[in-house]
């Protein structure tokens, strides 16, 4: 049924959003103030496929690539950015406040930098056993083939050919493919999963196209197939040595962002608890001031920011220690020894680190996440516990998405 409506706000994934009915109705690419002509959606009743905007907002702008709206990678390409800015800042201040927390919410920083420096590509077959390289469709599950990606950085540019040629060889056996490409300091280091079993034959040819494509490093599931040059990465004064597929920001400079938000809370510590370290985006710089204490689950990430660590003069003593947080947090007696914790769990947040560091005596806690509900539910715990929400800052590495990440610091 084709129907008219009028756009009320931009939800929290970037949809138009028409109140005023039993449910919200969400419509994807239409801005706030806008009458726009839609339809239904088969087996989703609280959604409307956009037809035409009959009447467009003044927010309104032309987005910078062609495939927005079919590929479902960027949310709200279309808007001003002064109002995207303010919608994105605006989710962390609206999510704080239905946990409860009123509290001083800064300015956005965009630390879109450069673009992305890391990408998953997926590859299938698709209509008439057509190979098909590139991101998940909006809203559908099948891919969106593509030649070039304005969001990624200009090192990730020759990607995507390499994915397409990895995809050429392996996807003929109709196996679904994902392509993990990040950019390094040394080139592109990709992982490949999804690819079944690698005969001798599909080895050696993905090795002659991690040649051709002058990859310098070609894994699947972590595993080797070639490489030319150890993939690196510069971090604080260090040099790392990528495990292969590891964490990093998305955006080289959404990392710095986070590390200078986070030293500055952890100013004057001289011994620091980095808990969910990684690789060591924050240790390896915090050291260069305080003893550190780096604790992940990840026995591959923390045996390399063991060793850039012990390539570095001049840093103060960095531990690492292998644990499982979110079964076994620090507790009291972890923790009597530091003036500051640190802790920047992945998306699901970290309510049972979180509820042990309630119950601690440490002065300073700083608080990264990359999910403002989990944030949210995680500080509330640390505020019930005691602590005062001094500083909160949103963080933007994902432009035109509905992410946003944030450096917050308590204190007790």
């Amino acid at each position: 049924m084709v129907e008219r409506l009028v756009i009320d706000r931009i939800g929290h994934r970037g949809d138009g959003v028409v109140e005023g009915g039993a449910e919200p109705i969400f419509v994807f690419g239409a801005l706030p103030g806008e009458t726009v002509e839609v339809e239904d959606i088969a087996g989703h009743p609280d959604r409307r496929q956009l037809l035409r905007v009959d009447t467009p907002s003044a927010e309104r702008m032309a987005p910078i690539c062609p495939h927005f709206g079919i590929c479902g990678g960027c949310a709200v390409q279309h808007w001003q950015t002064e109002h995207y800015r303010a919608w994105k800042r605006g989710l962390v201040v609206t999510t704080l406040r239905q946990a409860g927390i009123e509290a001083p919410v800064g300015d956005l920083i965009d630390a879109h930098g450069g673009g992305r420096r890391r990408a998953v590509f997926h590859a299938r077959r698709g209509g008439r056993d057509i190979l098909e390289v590139g991101f998940s469709a909006a809203r559908a599950h099948h891919v969106i083939p593509i030649d070039r990606c304005p969001v990624l950085a200009q090192n990730l540019d020759c990607a995507l050919q390499a994915a397409w040629a990895i995809a050429e060889v392996l996807v003929p056996a109709k196996k679904p493919l994902d392509i993990q490409v990040t950019a390094t300091d040394t080139g592109l280091d990709v992982d490949v999963r999804g690819s079944g079993a690698l005969s001798a034959s599909l080895t050696a040819a993905l090795a002659r196209v991690a040649g051709a494509h002058n990859l310098a490093r070609l894994t699947r599931h972590s595993e080797l197939v070639a490489q030319q040059r150890a993939p690196t990465l510069r971090i604080g004064k260090a040099t790392v040595s990528l495990p292969p597929a590891t964490f990093l920001q998305a955006t080289a400079a959404g990392e710095t962002a986070l590390a200078q938000l986070a030293l500055a809370h952890c100013a004057g510590a001289k011994a620091v608890a980095d808990l969910f370290s990684g690789i060591g985006p924050f240790a390896l710089r915090l050291a260069e001031s305080a003893r550190v204490v780096a604790v992940d689950a990840d026995e591959a990430a923390l045996a390399a920011l063991k060793r850039a660590a012990a390539t570095v003069t001049g840093l103060k003593p960095v531990e690492v220690a292998r644990r499982d947080l979110f079964k076994n947090p620090f507790v009291n007696e972890d923790l009597d020894d530091f003036d500051a914790v640190l802790f920047d769990p992945p998306r699901q947040g970290a309510q049972a680190q979180s509820s042990a560091l309630a119950a601690s005596d440490v002065p300073v806690i700083v608080a990264v996440s990359c999910n403002p509900a989990t944030f949210a539910r995680d500080i509330r715990i640390l505020i019930d516990g005691g602590y005062q929400l001094t500083a909160v800052t949103p963080v933007d590495q994902f432009r035109y998405s509905a992410h946003v990440e944030i450096v917050a610091r308590l204190q007790k």
